[in-house]
């Protein structure tokens, strides 16, 4: 396996996260998201993803999977265990559930197109644009917190998919200045995970592209 990504990517770093507790270790391909206007829009890595996104997953049959939703979903399905799902079907949808808060409500409106779009096309500052990212991510910050439970990761005593999306984001709005203090439950889970090895292996930090 190959994964094309970017250290600082907030998908590329859940996909991570989501491998790391799968147990496997692809071969990490960066794509540096800014340098050179973007290593991701050149004809290059658009050969590979023609959407020009991180994270990417070449298979070992050559296969390229895209987007961080689909490509956790093989996962769950080539490799079952650890189960990133519990198997109770309204437990599942409620995992779920705050996972699509994350993945589809607060992460997108922070991305690297959207913020670009509102400094360089609609001539947006920067402190616009942080209370943009400030307001959305405590926005969809104050459901999740009102959705998880009161001890261990979101949803009990083991990591699941809403966890493997939640640290991630927290890591972007630490990044973004974004106030934390409203959300005790979601810096519980935060805590939590920076003592799991999978959520550490898969940090920022530890990535080869780091800068």
């Amino acid at each position: 396996m190959k994964l094309y990504g970017y250290w600082r990517s907030t998908s590329s770093y859940r996909l991570r996260i989501a491998l790391a507790l799968k147990g496997l270790t692809p071969e990490p391909m960066p794509v540096h998201l800014v340098r050179n206007g973007g290593e991701h829009r050149g004809e290059a890595y658009r050969r590979i993803n023609p959407q020009g996104r991180v994270p990417s997953l070449a298979l070992d049959d050559g296969s390229v999977l895209i987007q961080s939703p689909a490509i956790i979903e093989y996962l769950e399905e080539v490799y079952p265990e650890p189960p990133l799902l519990p198997a109770d079907p309204v437990a599942r949808a409620r995992v779920r559930g705050v996972a699509a808060i994350i993945g589809c409500d607060i992460h997108p409106l922070h991305n690297v197109g959207p913020l670009n779009h509102l400094r360089r096309d609609l001539g947006r500052s920067e402190e616009e644009v942080g209370a943009w990212i400030g307001r959305w991510i405590s926005e969809g910050f104050a459901a999740v917190e009102a959705l998880i439970g009161d001890d261990g990761y979101c949803f009990g005593p083991i990591p699941r998919l809403a966890d493997v999306y939640l640290v991630p984001q927290v890591y972007a709005a630490e990044r973004f200045a974004v106030p934390l203090a409203p959300f005790p439950r979601i810096t519980r889970v935060a805590a939590l995970a920076a003592a799991h090895p999978a959520f550490a292996m898969a940090h920022p930090a530890r990535q080869p592209d780091a800068e």
